[in-house]
């Protein structure tokens, strides 16, 4: 069974090092889409926690209300 590792990590060895090679670079648009992507996601950060202060000032003034 030994004999089969030597060549199976020779060939992992070798796929990990072809693939390192091939990393492509981003370009401009691949860098403006992850910063769209990015500011997207901050935004729904806020308007969440918006949603949140909301329903918790609802919350409060249902309970004030009782």
């Amino acid at each position: 069974m030994s004999h089969f590792r030597t060549p199976l990590f020779a060939g992992l060895a070798a796929l990990a090092l072809t693939l390192a090679a091939c990393q492509r670079h981003e370009g401009p648009a691949e860098r403006a889409g992850k910063a769209i992507d990015n500011a997207a996601e901050k935004a729904g950060n806020e308007i969440e926690k918006a949603g949140d202060k909301v329903k918790d000032a609802v919350d409060d003034t249902k309970k004030k209300g009782s």
